[in-house]
């Protein structure tokens, strides 16, 4: 039965539509809460902060929290639309604008979160602060298992909308496992392991990332950890950096792979793989700078194989083995040799295990082997095989047996010890061509023709060879020349001008470093005068970026090398070293914190801006 007083589907879009246009008119009630996703977390770890305006006005002027008990890694705004048609009703139309801050705690105890605040029409609305409960140390992902349900208000935005209609937030990445490092957030260095307790003998994956949130030009140079206590193999070290992007802690991240190896303990124990280092450099042509970062150190438990290991058991002999035998041939004739290749292949240690030795009855001559190595990684595993050939020489006919091979292994997928085998090989000697049944034993002294009688003169073979000598009298000895006493004083006199030269040079080069640290020091300090024309611009990232760069500059010229890319630990000691005051040492860390914070967690007002400049300003003068 057709319906009267209606337009059908085409009316309804369109009345949808004008509605769209006419959002205020049909907007809910507006709310403003925050909430954090876990309740209790670590030092060293991050969380995450969600503030959330439903229906807030165009003017709304949102201010985050802020704290200095908290430092923002990264923030992120999003928002939607939505439109709900429910019992022929007028549509409820509905914003929601999500800022999401992710975020650590710079000191353990209860701490609060402040409330965020929301300026429209002359009012200002806040959310209730939170409590939040920060351990030393790390907590992972334990501490969200056991918190439950974030604090604050954990209304969804969009409950009231249709099932049908997904999450416009439901995509978002998920929290990669390493920890971002305090100072050097933008760029670090982290090593992993696949596993952290292993067997004897056992594969460990060492796998090396760079994390970026700069541009990278090149890494000019990789040096990797000692490795004491390992057998070590190659299994990938690209020659392009292509980056992957990861997310740390709920911050974008690019990753670059450096180095990846497989690391066999050779020793039971808790063994320590020290940090790995890289010279790094960021940037593009003449805006490129070199850093130099520090990985961070790992440490392995190995355990002992079990007991019960079957005879001629080593540590090498870990992983899932094959054991076979190519002969070249089982019927030869007396004089022929016959190669035998004993093959263990699978997966493990390849070029430090060793295959059982073929060994043989006596007619049978075994010679020294040759061993290939042929390494095959699949999936970061250590696969490929070893083979030994040996060359065997019959020493008479009959029938003969080279005895089966054993070799016993611990198998790393079931934990239990192994033994592949082979079949015993028979092998038949027939006589030779010319009817021998046994080769002359190398005892036999054989007569050698080149040992016979050479030379021999007789009273008509060839005539002795004489020789005519002529004697002349002796020359004058060269120290008593012309040329020999300055012949030998001349080193002395070119040795006396390179020291003096040497001297001159020193002196000008002392000078020339003094003169060029006062004048980097004096280009740091005009530095400022453009960080203050920055200060009351809309970009204070600018501001904060051009107050580092000064500050670097300032201390790489006044403590006689580079700072850029140290961290506040090395920069604080290397102030120490040169005898700078504590006070002015606090004053330096206090700018390079503040600059941090400054540009990543929203830059500050004016009056936090003047404060950070009058700081640097400060540190700079009257620097002894």
């Amino acid at each position: 039965m057709r319906r009267t007083g209606s337009s059908g589907p085409l009316g309804a879009v369109l009345v949808g539509l004008a509605l769209l246009a006419s959002a205020p008119a049909w907007a809910a009630s507006l709310e403003f809460y925050q909430t954090v996703n876990s309740e209790e977390v670590g030092t060293e770890d991050t969380f995450v902060l969600t503030v959330v305006t439903k229906d807030a006005p165009e003017d709304a002027k949102v201010r985050l929290p802020r704290s200095d008990d908290f430092e923002v890694l990264n923030s992120s705004r999003s928002s939607q639309r939505s439109i709900s048609l429910s019992g022929g009703g007028p549509p409820v139309i509905q914003d929601v604008t999500k800022y999401v801050l992710t975020m650590r705690a710079n000191r353990a105890g209860n701490l609060t979160i402040p409330a965020a605040e929301m300026s429209t029409g002359g009012k200002t609305h806040r959310t209730e602060s939170l409590q939040i409960s920060v351990k030393p140390g790390r907590l992972g992902s334990s501490s969200r298992a056991q918190g439950g349900t974030p604090q604050g208000r954990s209304r969804d935005p969009f409950a009231s909308l249709p099932s049908s209609q997904p999450d416009p937030f439901a995509d978002e990445p998920v929290e990669d496992s390493p920890s971002i490092p305090r100072g050097d957030s933008d760029l670090f260095l982290r090593s992993s392991l696949d596993r952290d307790e292993v067997f004897v003998g056992e594969q460990v994956t060492l796998t090396l990332h760079i994390y970026a949130r700069v541009d990278l030009s090149s890494v000019d140079s990789v040096m990797m950890p000692k490795l004491e206590g390992f057998w070590s193999e190659e299994l990938d070290s690209p020659s392009r950096l292509e980056p992957e992007q990861k997310f740390v802690g709920g911050v974008p991240y690019r990753v670059y792979l450096l180095r990846r190896r497989a690391i066999f303990p050779v020793k039971s124990g808790t063994l320590s793989i020290s940090a790995a280092e890289a010279d790094i450099t960021t940037g593009f042509l003449f805006a490129g700078h070199r850093l130099h970062r520090v990985s961070n150190a790992l440490k392995v438990k190995v355990n002992p194989l079990p007991p019960g290991a079957p005879p001629g058991m080593s540590n090498a002999n870990v992983g899932s083995w094959r054991l076979s035998v190519d002969v070249s041939q089982t019927r030869v004739e007396l004089g022929q040799p016959v190669t035998v290749k004993v093959i263990l292949e699978g997966s493990g240690n390849v070029k430090n295990v060793t295959p059982p030795k073929l060994v043989g009855p006596a007619p049978l001559k075994v010679y020294d082997p040759t061993t290939t190595d042929k390494v095959t990684p699949v999936r970061n595993k250590v696969q490929g095989r070893r083979v030994v050939e040996y060359l065997v020489m019959p020493q008479r006919t009959g029938t003969f047996t080279l005895p089966a091979l054993e070799f016993p292994f611990f198998d790393s997928r079931t934990r239990k010890y192994e033994v592949a085998r082979t079949e015993p090989i028979t092998l038949t000697v027939e006589p030779s061509a010319g009817g021998a049944s046994s080769l002359p034993s190398s005892s036999m002294p054989v007569q050698d023709p080149g040992n016979g009688p050479k030379n021999l003169l007789t009273p008509d073979g060839v005539r002795p060879v004489r020789f005519q000598a002529r004697f002349v009298g002796p020359s004058e000895p060269p120290w008593k020349r012309a040329y020999f006493l300055p012949l030998v004083a001349a080193p002395l006199g070119l040795l006396l001008g390179f020291a003096l030269l040497g001297g001159v040079r020193g002196r000008l080069a002392t000078r020339s470093e003094a003169d060029r640290g006062r004048q980097q020091a004096k280009a740091a300090r005009k530095r400022l005068v453009e960080a203050e024309k920055l200060q009351a611009g809309a970009d204070s990232g600018a501001f904060y970026a051009e107050v580092e760069k000064a500050l670097h500059a300032f201390l790489g010229a006044r403590l006689g090398g580079p700072v850029t890319g140290l961290t506040r630990e090395v920069i604080s000691e290397r102030m120490t070293t040169a005898g700078v005051a504590p006070e002015r040492r606090a004053r330096v860390l206090y700018v390079l914190e503040a600059c941090d914070l400054g540009r990543y967690g929203g830059g500050g007002d004016a009056a936090a801006r003047q404060q950070v400049l009058d700081a640097a300003v400060a540190a700079m003068e009257g620097w002894a």
